[in-house]
């Protein structure tokens, strides 16, 4: 039994030093923190790796996407189904979950394409807000529930995301703010009564 626990520390060891090898790259992309939208896909039959997440349809790989939020501002981030409605995602910022899209029927029905504005004014289609505070962040994605098609799972579709980032008010001034809110409202009842 000795000469086979050597050959197993060996074995295991050849095994963790081969597994950085079988993973595959990721594609990365930034996503500008302009409020445009940007597309991620997912295709079970393109996906390099046969999975649900999101990919780059150009190769296949793993797709992320790269942002940050500066230090003094909020983040928000949208996310949106498109394409046919139906579809639900996971996300992950650094490989941490972040949350889920709202829950909707995987039964299809006509499709938006890539007009992910009407998407997101369309209670069809599954959509997420989450607020992020300053940092850098790698945004991932996969595929829950599939949009359905005529009894068949499409395992493909197209959605968008939108990062929007504003300014965090200072505390001294929100609390400026809030102590002349009052003063505010007994100006405007004493011009009200005053014109009565």
């Amino acid at each position: 039994m000795t000469t086979l626990q050597p050959r197993r520390a060996a074995c295991a060891i050849a095994l963790a030093a081969c597994l950085p090898l079988l993973q595959l790259p990721v594609q990365a992309a930034s996503l500008a923190a302009d409020g445009q939208w940007a597309e991620f896909y997912v295709d079970a039959l393109t996906a390099r790796d046969g999975g649900l997440g999101w990919i780059d349809t150009d190769t296949g790989l793993a797709q992320t996407f790269e942002f940050s939020v500066p230090v003094g501002f909020v983040g928000r981030l949208t996310v949106v189904d498109g394409g046919f409605a139906g579809d639900t995602f996971a996300l992950s910022l650094g490989g941490q979950p972040l949350g889920f899209t709202s829950a909707v029927p995987a039964t299809a029905g006509d499709s938006l394409g890539v007009d992910f504005e009407a998407a997101l004014a369309d209670g069809r289609y599954s959509r997420g807000v989450f607020t992020l505070q300053a940092g850098s962040y790698t945004l991932s994605g996969r595929l829950l529930q599939s949009a359905v098609l005529g009894g068949v799972a499409l395992e493909a579709t197209v959605g968008g995301l939108q990062l929007q980032v504003s300014a965090v008010p200072e505390p001294g001034n929100l609390a400026l703010l809030l102590a002349g809110l009052p003063l505010l409202g007994l100006a405007l009842r004493r011009r009200c009564e005053g014109g009565a």
